[in-house]
């Protein structure tokens, strides 16, 4: 069974078409990144994936499920989890109480979001378990803003894995980072997702590279290319459209 399964997926706003006939499926376990130049539909793809947008046409499955007009929650309840490009994390709130809120909501604990936690328990334990992760469990009794820009990223794709999704989707892990930091998300990311569903956009080729182990490129909300690395390097059209030519 198939961890995603995308058909004839279309997306306008009013009479802007940003994604048109969108249909590909996702195998348990593998490492998919989208491509394309600004405005290609990257994250509106994801958005609709997600839940956060509705498409106008096409069906979304997650493990064989229906999903195509489930709420963002919903999905997330059958194993599908995202970050954003813009960090939505709480900034009054500790690095720790951040993870506790992620942990929470996946239970369901309606009104003891913020009740406290012992040591020990199994939500202390599941909250530093993530926070070791991404390296940041030193860090748990600060503010959210005390944390570097990098830092913020991590912290949003250890509130994603709280929900220990089984499709994890990325928007831009890598944005705005230096190189050292992007090394270290690339890392990161390839240590917490290992054995899981990844499908990620970017617009760093050596993010994609490492990272990837398919790539499809969208171009004007289509799919232009799909295929592995390499194909896509040796791409005649996807070299014209995104990579610069020769």
């Amino acid at each position: 069974m198939e961890a995603l399964r995308v058909e004839g997926l279309s997306k306008n706003f009013g009479g802007l078409q940003v994604l048109e006939d969108i249909t590909f499926t996702l195998k348990p376990g593998e490492r998919w990144a989208i491509i394309g130049p600004n405005g290609a539909g990257k994250t509106t793809l994801i958005n609709v994936l997600s839940g956060v947008l509705p498409p106008n046409r096409g069906r979304i499955e997650v493990c064989g499920q229906d999903v195509t007009r489930s709420s963002t929650y919903e999905r997330l309840r059958l194993g599908m989890a995202r970050s954003f490009q813009l960090n939505s994390l709480f900034p009054r709130l500790t690095v720790q109480e951040n993870i506790l809120l992620a942990l929470r909501g996946k239970r369901d604990v309606r009104g003891q979001f913020l009740q406290s936690t012992a040591k020990g328990d199994a939500l202390y334990l599941q909250m530093q378990e993530l926070l070791n992760s991404v390296g940041l469990w030193g860090k748990r009794g600060g503010l959210v803003t005390e944390l570097s820009y990098g830092e913020q990223r991590e912290m949003e794709i250890a509130m994603a894995l709280a929900s220990k999704p089984k499709i994890l989707m990325l928007d831009e892990p890598s944005a705005g980072l230096s190189g050292a930091e992007g090394s270290r998300m690339v890392d990161m990311i390839r240590s917490v997702t290992e054995g899981s569903t990844l499908l990620f956009s970017a617009h760093d080729m050596d993010v994609v590279f490492d990272l990837a182990d398919q790539i499809m490129v969208l171009f004007f909300g289509r799919i232009a290319a799909q295929g592995t690395c390499a194909e896509i390097q040796c791409n005649p059209m996807v070299k014209e459209i995104y990579l610069g030519g020769d």
